[in-house]
């Protein structure tokens, strides 16, 4: 790797934990989904770093192990980076796990990575269950590209401004499968917004109790999981997978549109050429439209 990558490090063997940070990734459901790596790091590290030390004491005893826990969330992070910094720095070995996944997916872990390597000390990671992927995977839609959005709004407007802007990128050129996480309570809602905000026909899926003996995927049209999930309770982790926008045929105002949208956030330049790739369209008649719309603002 080159000056700015993470220095070399042999591979831990069984009960020995690497130095430095290391995320390891948690079941999602299945307990049996807790790989031979992970457990070795759990059991050799100093301490183990945890969203909830309920849930991650669970896991920790039921394969017979237990470890000093630290819980890192969301109010204390900010607070606990120093601290930890400076216990890596005298050489401790310490593991972040997320209630269920992996670590800093939707989940707390960024602020304190980030500021790990930018203190120049060594951060890996033990791969492992991701509720976003495997819904990806099982959902029947483009696997590549893809966007992970995470959890919308809680909020009507919020969510629908939120989906409003990726339609807009989409209008611009975004073309890739969309992944969304949701709460079960608001299952019908988040469904109802994304139909009316990115069409009704768009192909979709939910993945709910991924790994678990009730996983279930049911697919079909944007509205018509939305019809179905409005009179159906839905119980457990949900995952929304939505098929990539449907190709466009670009008329003088949609061109417009496109081109306002993607002005908003890139130089004339880069916007023409999104919006050109998306469209098709010679590249120097849209820069020259894009160059005209700019005038008139």
């Amino acid at each position: 790797m080159g000056a700015s990558g993470d220095p070399p490090r042999r591979a831990s063997s069984p009960g020995e934990a690497p130095a430095g940070l290391t995320l390891v990734a948690t079941p999602i459901g299945n307990l049996g989904d807790l790989s031979p790596r992970a457990l070795a790091v759990l059991g050799g590290v100093d301490a183990v770093l945890c969203e909830d030390t309920r849930v991650t004491g669970q896991l920790l005893a039921r394969h017979g192990m237990s470890a000093p826990m630290l819980p890192l969330h969301d109010h204390n992070e900010a607070e606990m980076i120093p601290r930890l910094l400076d216990r890596l720095r005298a050489g401790e070995r310490l593991a972040l796990a997320s209630d269920a996944g992996t670590p800093l997916v939707s989940d707390p872990g960024y602020r304190l990575v980030r500021a790990a390597i930018e203190a120049g000390l060594p951060v890996t990671a033990i791969p492992g269950p991701n509720a976003a992927v495997m819904a990806l995977t099982l959902s029947g839609l483009p696997p590549n590209p893809f966007l992970f959005v995470g959890f919308l709004a809680p909020k009507a407007g919020q969510r629908a401004a939120a989906i409003g802007r990726l339609r807009a990128a989409e209008r611009a050129g975004l073309s890739a499968t969309l992944v969304f996480y949701e709460a079960p309570h608001r299952l019908a809602e988040a469904l109802a917004a994304l139909a009316e905000g990115l069409g009704g026909d768009r192909p979709a899926a939910v993945a709910r109790e991924l790994t678990k003996r009730f996983e279930e995927v049911r697919r079909g049209s944007l509205a018509d999981l939305a019809a179905h999930y409005a009179g159906a309770e839905a119980r457990g982790e949900i995952c929304i997978v939505v098929g990539p926008a449907p190709e466009e045929r670009t008329g003088e105002a949609d061109l417009d549109a496109q081109l306002r949208a993607a002005l908003q956030g890139a130089s004339l330049r880069d916007a023409a050429a999104m919006v050109a790739a998306a469209t098709g369209l010679p590249r120097k008649q849209v820069y020259a439209r894009a160059l005209e719309l700019s005038r008139d603002t």
